[in-house]
Formats: C-alpha cells, structure tokens, sequence
C-alpha cells in the first residue's frame, strides 16, 4: 500500500502534473510507468515521490525488491518530515532490512513518527519502552505512548494498555481501566485480539464489584462514543 501525499513537495503545475501520471500509472499496474514519473522528481527532492520510490523498492514493484535502495530514498523523505517515510524507516531498523538491526534508530525515528500522530509508530514506540529495546525501559511511557494508540483505535494497543492497568506498571494499579479497554478491544472486531482482550476482560470482572463493572461498561461506551476524546 502507497501511501501518497501529494501535496508535499509541489503545489501544482508540471510537477504535480507528474505525480498524477505516476499515481494513475501505478494505479492501473504500470509500475514502470509509475517509476519513470517518480524517480526524476524524487532526484528533485520531492518528499512524496522519495516515499513512493522506496515503498517500491522494498516491494519489488517495476525495480528488483532492494532493501538498501528502499532505505536510501526513505531516508531522503523521511529527514524532510514525512511522518509515514519515518515509520517505514524505523521498521527498517527495527527488522534489519537494507540496514542492520539497530533499535536506537528504530526508537528514534519511531519517536518522529509518533509525535506526528502515526498510530503504529505510537504503538511501536510503546511496545520498545515495555522492554527496554532502544531506549531505557520505562512502564509509564509506555503506558503513555499505548495510550495514544489506543486513542486512534488501535486494538492492540488497546489490548496492551489493559495490561499495563491490570498489573500496575507505570501506573496505578486500575482494574476499572483495564476493563474499559479490554472491552473497547474485544469489540474491534480484530479476530485473535478480540478474542484475548474478551477473556482478559472476564478475568479481571471476577476481581472487581458489580458496581465497578458497571463504572467499566459505562467508561467504555463514553469513550466509544466520544470518538476517544472522553476515555478517562
């Protein structure tokens, strides 16, 4: 999946005349097409088409899959800014692909995505704080950093946070909140999450009063319902 932006890098005209027959090109299979019409405006430093000629390299799409190649043009977007270019970025440290592993960068670029408001990034960011990989390990950002996530609709992130309410790690213990979330989870529908976050969420009801699972159902509704915004 491409994720296209086009309006970073141009406003209008020629240049953006291009990058629509790039897009349509590879819209209807024409990678090659989609290249020729990328690759002199990503030469140009156009954000947007480094982005694309480096989701393509790592996909193999109309050029031979080449990881080092797909780093070497995220790279160039993501040092522009571009939230998603820092994600796949990071993604490529954290797995080792065209780089080797290396979870300081992961983190790192992790972080620049997630203060974007990238939710994966956000997640990702969390899970790294969780086990001290690339960054000191540290329960309450990754509560904090779950929490965002969580926020956009995350499941797993929202499977995670229940955990982090659950057992009290860098937040007090809370099994009201860890319902909550473990019931927003169960209902996103996201087979093998949902399915664990029902069974969490049974789990810590046998742990709490019939009041406090009624406060729980009611917290998840609000927060449902509110689109995020009322979740505490």
């Amino acid at each position: 999946m491409l994720f296209l932006v086009v309006a970073l890098g141009f406003g209008g005209g020629a240049r953006a005349d291009q990058f629509e027959v790039g897009l349509a090109a590879f819209d209807k299979g024409d990678f090659a097409g989609a290249l020729k019409a990328w690759q002199p405006l990503a030469e140009k430093g156009d954000p947007s088409a480094q982005l694309n000629l480096a989701l393509m390299y790592a996909k193999g799409q109309g050029v031979p899959q080449d990881y080092a190649m797909a780093v070497a043009w995220g790279r160039k977007a993501a040092e522009q800014g571009v939230a998603q270019a820092q994600l796949k970025l990071a993604l490529m440290y954290d797995n080792g692909r065209g780089v080797p592993v290396d979870y300081v960068q992961a983190a790192e670029w992790y972080r620049k995505a997630a203060d974007q408001g990238v939710a994966e990034a956000q997640f990702n960011l969390a899970y790294m704080y969780s086990k001290g990989q690339g960054v000191t390990q540290d329960f309450a950002q990754a509560a904090a950093w779950y929490r965002k996530a969580a926020e956009q609709g995350t499941a797993q992130a929202q499977l995670n946070l229940g955990w982090i309410y659950d057992n009290g790690k860098g937040v007090p213990q809370d099994f009201v909140q860890a319902h909550m979330w473990w019931n927003i989870a169960a209902s996103m529908q996201t087979a093998v999450v949902s399915e664990k976050a029902a069974k969490n969420r049974d789990l810590v009801a046998t742990k709490m009063t019939p009041e406090q699972v009624a406060k729980a159902q009611l917290m998840a509704r609000v927060c449902v319902e509110s689109k995020y915004k009322q979740c505490q």
